[in-house]
């Protein structure tokens, strides 16, 4: 296996979803956000979208489903995951109990307007696909359009050190998009003042990450995803991209 997004979103969460459950379920969570940002993020996104109890939200590239955990938690909305791999669905099922479709976010299995709000956390830049999928979110909010998104901006088209298989957008090319789409930005902020999670938080990442590396260390889908996650974190250190969150309207 070489392909980082399958060792990182298949075999590795599953790999996740077990080490959590063994740990406890005050990890299930923090496990979960691995690489999605932290309470503070998502706490920005959930109030920008204006998220209440009931209300159906739709994570596309869900992963291990943390983030979705964490806004039925906050706010008690019913998350419907959508992850293209099946190591991720099972995952967040395991942990979670949420519904999770294995689909491609750029090609929905949904009918227009089933969701109250939809997001789509460090996914954009893993695809470049990125107009459809931008259309698919769109396309399947109820209006006006609460779609929430966490991307990785680029100052510079293909970045050195970019990872092969990551497409960060530059903010024009990100805005090009986004009107391509038939949607609008109402609000965006960058995210990097408040990237870190707490100390308690990241303690139960650490002990995940830990135990994870003592299981599967020698694992080339272990490996693969650790120089994947390193190369982004360098490229964030560097200031070469930065996290932006997003609130976007559908602009019909």
């Amino acid at each position: 296996m070489s392909d980082p997004a399958e060792a990182e979103f298949d075999t590795l969460a599953e790999w996740t979803a077990q080490v959590a459950k063994d740990l406890g379920e005050e990890f299930y969570i923090p496990a979960g956000c691995r690489g999605s940002g932290s309470p503070d993020v998502l706490d920005w996104l959930i109030d920008q979208l204006d998220l209440k109890a009931g209300e159906t939200l739709l994570d596309c590239g869900a992963g291990v489903g943390g983030p979705a955990a964490y806004a039925a938690q906050q706010r008690g909305v019913q998350p419907i995951l959508v992850e293209p791999q099946a190591g991720g669905c099972a995952a967040s099922r395991e942990l979670f109990g949420f519904p999770a479709l294995q689909a491609d976010a750029s090609k929905l299995p949904f009918p227009d307007e089933a969701f109250d709000a939809t997001w789509a956390l460090g996914v954009l830049c893993t695809t470049e696909a990125q107009v459809e999928l931008l259309r698919e979110l769109g396309r399947v909010v109820r209006r006006p359009g609460r779609i929430g998104l966490l991307i990785l901006i680029t100052r510079e088209p293909a970045p050195p050190g970019e990872p092969e298989d990551s497409f960060f957008p530059t903010r024009e090319s990100f805005d090009e998009s986004v009107r391509r789409a038939g949607l609008r930005i109402e609000t965006c902020r960058s995210v990097g003042d408040i990237w870190q999670p707490p100390e308690p938080w990241q303690q139960r990442v650490r002990a995940v990450e830990a135990e994870l590396e003592r299981r599967h260390g020698d694992d080339h889908a272990w490996q693969v995803a650790e120089e994947q996650s390193d190369r982004i974190a360098k490229l964030l250190k560097d200031s070469v991209i930065e996290p932006h969150a997003f609130l976007l309207r559908r602009a019909d």
